[in-house]
């Protein structure tokens, strides 16, 4: 499966469990910024992709941007300045 998001808009990898996860999805909401959410513990194969991009770690929120890099737990600020917003 593809998780490359359109321009403009990332995928997050998360839990429903996951503070930090939350606490982003408020804050692009807040600015409007679009994400596809992705939970790694329903989804199969996602929580090996996020293990992949974080050096074996099932780290989350992980970010996917439509340039096809990746970041772990970035800033509201990191990603709005990533997709150039």
């Amino acid at each position: 499966m593809q998780y490359t998001p359109e321009s403009g808009t990332i995928t997050m990898f998360s839990t429903v469990w996951c503070g930090y996860c939350k606490r982003l999805k408020k804050q692009l909401d807040a600015k409007g910024i679009g994400y596809t959410e992705i939970n790694i513990e329903e989804t199969p194969g996602t929580a090996e992709l996020v293990e992949k991009l974080n050096n074996g770690n099932q780290t989350v929120p992980t970010v996917l941007y439509p340039d096809g890099t990746a970041a772990t737990n970035p800033s509201l600020n990191d990603v709005m300045e990533k997709l150039g917003v």
